[in-house]
């Protein structure tokens, strides 16, 4: 068995193609070990169904352009696989795997997707079958165990401390302002909201609420009033995971991961600003672009993802399974990591959030949780275009015979 799988799952991010390019790189380097490169589709649900495109075929300038292709090209799904690995699901990835000669199994996805990773490692392991299956580790939410921080995280915080940056502006127009509501993904982690308070005193957020801190709708309502008051308008960061006040009795919906599906923060608390203090607002919710912005890739973020992707080929070559690419922070000023491959069952399900450590109140973040978003942010990439469209990947998505 000769050939390789690459999975992509979860919520995409902007640099998540990056990763495949630098393992479809690392993978061409290596014929006498790697002979088809295929892609499963929508995930570990392509290995179930048997649903394999082979991307060994693709046209290389379409490879190219993964680098400042938003979306995952092989398409995503939130499946969450039987905790018993002895299920009817594993075994048909299991018969797909060896009817398709795969040698080298790559998952690229956050918690819930090491959790899958981890599951086949054991299930190839208990069968004796010669198969590696390495992680590689992405998520806007920054909530992966074991590493510095996750891929696509950098560019999304770009994104946010970008946008903040320009509305904040716009907002010091007018003479009578509004209390503008960002609302930021991130789930439990409050690290993506928390990103623009690296900008400058005039165009950072006054107040931040995140997941990690008790939400008292009181004292959200006393401390943005206290603002308002004194600069005439007032800008607000919160988490789409603060529980806050919801208005309507809308079902709360769930993923296939079993998450609830979250929104509508910043529109529920505009609306208890208006009802309690009698002043004027304006929600604001980034949702899906705030992972999905080629303009504002970080550098850093593209570079590292390019980087996973080889290591995670090179690990697997060399028999290194149940692993996960991981960062590990050697300095800050100069920024520098080590990669390294850790232990996926450490990963799986587990979550990393902010630490009291990185606050310096409940609202406000410390000089040590600043020094480490700022290099991550850091350098632009340039992009190709097209009647003004940066140009995207297409695939022809040449089906692997079943």
């Amino acid at each position: 068995m000769k050939n390789m799988v690459y999975i992509q799952s979860g919520g995409p991010t902007s640099v998540i193609n990056s990763s495949l390019y630098g393992a479809i790189k690392e993978a061409q380097k290596h014929p006498d070990q790697i002979n088809k490169i295929y892609g499963s589709m929508h995930g570990v649900e392509g290995l179930m169904v048997d649903d394999l495109i082979d991307i060994s075929k693709e046209d290389p300038e379409q490879i190219e352009l993964l680098l400042q292709t938003t979306g995952s090209i092989l398409g995503t799904t939130r499946r969450k696989l039987p905790q018993n690995i002895h299920s009817i699901e594993y075994q048909f990835i299991i018969e797909n795997l060896i009817k398709h000669e795969i040698k080298y199994v790559f998952v690229n996805g956050g918690n819930d997707s090491m959790d899958t990773c981890y599951k086949l490692s054991q299930l190839v392991k208990e069968m004796n079958l010669d198969i590696t299956v390495v992680g590689v580790p992405k998520t806007i939410d920054n909530d992966l165990a074991c590493t510095d921080h996750s891929l696509g995280f950098p560019s999304a915080a770009k994104f946010v401390i970008n946008s903040i940056s320009a509305m904040a502006k716009d907002a010091q127009c007018f003479a009578v302002g509004k209390i503008h509501v960002f609302e930021i993904m991130g789930r439990n982690a409050g690290w993506l909201t928390a990103a623009a308070d690296v900008l400058p005193e005039d165009t950072r957020p006054d107040l931040f609420y995140i997941p990690e801190v008790e939400f008292k709708i009181d004292d959200f309502l006393k401390e943005v009033k206290e603002v308002y008051d004194r600069k005439g308008y007032a800008l607000v960061a919160v988490s789409e995971g603060i529980q806050v006040p919801r208005s309507g009795s809308r079902v709360q919906r769930v993923d296939g991961f079993g998450h609830a599906q979250l929104g509508g923060a910043a529109s529920s608390l505009c609306h208890v600003i208006e009802a309690t203090l009698d002043l004027p607002t304006r929600s604001v919710e980034f949702s899906l672009i705030q992972r999905a912005m080629p303009q504002l890739v970080s550098k850093v973020d593209r570079e590292e993802a390019i980087a996973t992707g080889e290591l995670a080929v090179k690990a697997a070559l060399e028999g290194r399974t149940g692993k996960m690419v991981v960062f590990k922070r050697v300095s800050s000023n100069p920024y520098k990591i080590r990669m390294e491959l850790c232990d996926v069952r450490e990963v799986a399900n587990a979550e990393s959030v902010i630490t009291p450590e990185l606050m310096c109140d409940r609202t406000r973040f410390s000089d040590k949780f600043r020094n480490y978003i700022r290099p991550l942010i850091e350098g632009e990439v340039d992009l190709k275009y097209e009647n003004g469209v940066a140009k995207m990947a297409k695939f022809n998505y040449y089906k692997v015979e079943k």
